[in-house]
């Protein structure tokens, strides 16, 4: 299984790639609507959006997205991209119905051209756009559902719903609520559809960290539970924090230990397929892997720095050939996500990993998908990041501690594959980068003297002990 990585590293190509080759395809469903919007404004020059969009069910909705974003020939580079409202807990017509049309397009393209099996992985973090981002995705007949950053506890109803066109809900977490007020958000397929297609069920995979939380999501998930990807704390982007009290190497760096080793024979007693991630890419792990009684492995990083992947091409080379000459450092970061998890990030130069480059940058929030959904004393919602500006955020009744050392993820996640917004002082967002602890797979894959490789070498390699 290839890692869904985001936002829109595994992109359409990638899991299209991968599923070609008879294994799981993933696409990243992370911000996938201002991904959307922003390809269509740089003139979608292959067409492919668009093509999507034609054989998307509404297609009064398909020509509004194409009315409202593209652009003939691409925007000019210097001109910023057309913003995008925020996501909140009462999301307008017009964003439900971009976020069910984009993640119908990265399903659907991810599809074409072979039989395989394609997913979408969701972070279970980014609550607000889940639902609307899961009925799109099921639109386009995705096979499986991934959902990692959490505890997806609910999506099992969510897709069942769904699968009838039927009005569903999903418990909103709220910063330090003092209410006794469940909050909720809630979707409902007849107001953006008027003629809903019946829907197949796709699998549901959820990511855990921890024999505990997998015992807990298979007593308590209201349905079905198809398979389990088995994440280690070594896996790139958002990780688990360590069990009990955390404790921080010299760099700074949370220290995993004995209680957060994962305990594969209890994984295994469920009776359900179950696949390993974190510094698994390798012929020799997957053996391990089989051996405990895995399905198989999930890999990300290895595929990441692929020719088929969404990162920039200038950074794929660079990331090789460092790995030429010195090995790349990749950081766990405690407090660089607005999400709270301890978060991958690989050192690259002139980027937002930098500490000095990343102060100069003025803090703001105008994505949005990792702000925090906290009460106001009627009890109503709104919405801070401890990404954006400290007294914005203070003034939102934000602790100031929250905010040192938060990072603005979601641009530099744009930037990393090539749709980075130019601000209002001129400046273009710069990249941060994450990936796994791993990197030394890539000089594994890549032939000698070349400077690139492909998801089919990815495969061949990881395949190479196994005569197929």
């Amino acid at each position: 299984m290839q890692g869904g990585m985001g936002a829109g590293v595994s992109n359409w190509r990638l899991a299209r790639a991968v599923a070609s080759q008879g294994h799981i395809g993933v696409v990243s469903g992370t911000a996938l609507d201002v991904i959307l919007a922003r390809r269509l404004q740089l003139g979608d020059p292959d067409g492919q959006m668009r093509l999507a969009l034609a054989e998307f069910p509404d297609q009064s909705i398909a020509q509004k997205i194409i009315d409202r974003y593209f652009i003939e020939g691409g925007k000019q580079p210097d001109q910023p991209f057309l913003a995008k409202p925020m996501i909140g807990h009462n999301p307008s017509q017009a964003v439900e119905e971009l976020l069910v049309a984009s993640n119908f397009v990265e399903v659907f393209l991810a599809k074409q051209g072979h039989d395989g099996m394609v997913g979408i992985n969701y972070l279970n973090k980014i609550q607000t756009p889940l639902l609307a981002s899961i009925y799109g995705a099921m639109l386009a007949d995705v096979d499986i559902i991934v959902v990692g950053a959490g505890i997806p506890i609910e999506i099992p109803k969510i897709i069942e719903g769904l699968i009838h066109n039927e009005s569903v809900s999903q418990k909103l977490y709220v910063k330090d609520s003092a209410s006794s007020h469940d909050h909720k958000m809630f979707f409902d397929p007849k107001k953006v559809l008027k003629d809903r297609p019946q829907l197949q069920r796709p699998l549901f995979f959820p990511i855990v960290s921890s024999a505990t939380l997998a015992a807990m999501l298979v007593k308590k998930c209201k349905g079905q539970i198809d398979g389990l990807v088995i994440e280690g704390s070594s896996a790139g982007g958002h990780n688990a924090p360590p069990r009990g009290q955390t404790k921080y190497s010299q760099e700074g760096e949370p220290v995993y230990g004995p209680r957060d080793e994962i305990d594969l024979k209890a994984i295994a007693s469920h009776e359900i397929p179950f696949w390993l991630a974190g510094s698994y890419a390798s012929p020799d792990k997957l053996a391990k892997a089989l051996a405990a009684g895995a399905t198989g492995i999930q890999v990300g990083t290895i595929f990441a720095f692929c020719e088929e992947s969404g990162l920039r091409d200038d950074i794929k080379r660079e990331i090789i050939l460092n790995c030429k000459t010195q090995q790349p450092r990749v950081f766990t970061d405690p407090v660089a996500s607005p999400a709270g998890f301890p978060f991958k990030v690989l050192s690259v130069s002139d980027t937002l990993s930098d500490a000095a480059i990343y102060n100069r940058r003025d803090r703001l929030c105008d994505l949005g998908y990792l702000r925090e959904a906290y009460e106001l004393p009627n009890g109503s919602l709104s919405w801070r990041c401890p990404a954006e500006d400290q007294e914005t955020f203070l003034r939102k009744g934000g602790n100031l501690e929250d905010t040192v050392g938060r990072k603005c993820i979601c641009n530099g996640l744009m930037a990393n594959i090539g749709l980075a917004q130019i601000q209002s002082d001129n400046a273009e967002e710069l990249p941060l980068l994450t990936c796994g602890d791993d990197l030394s797979g890539i000089l594994r894959v890549i032939s000698a003297g070349e400077a690139s490789y492909t998801a089919r070498d990815v495969i061949n390699f990881l395949l190479s002990n196994r005569g197929n």
